[in-house]
């Protein structure tokens, strides 16, 4: 079963090849009861849907964690 994301948390993408690193992106929207999600990638600010598979995890966040990041 899958994680259920909020927005603020982080939704990680393993690498698909050996090597390969995983991307991050933040949930800014909730499409759906476990997504799609609406993200915006750390490496380049692109925003982009998401509909999560087996290769992503969410990582919750506390409203405290959100702010730090954000700041």
């Amino acid at each position: 079963m899958r994680q259920k994301g909020s927005v603020g948390d982080r939704l990680v993408v393993h690498g698909h090849r050996i090597g390969e690193p995983a991307r991050d992106a933040e949930i800014i929207e909730v499409m759906g009861d476990q997504g799609p999600y609406r993200v915006r990638w750390s490496s380049d600010g692109r925003e982009s849907i998401v509909y999560p598979g087996s290769d992503t995890y969410v990582e919750h966040f506390t409203a405290a964690r959100r702010r730090a990041v954000r700041s």
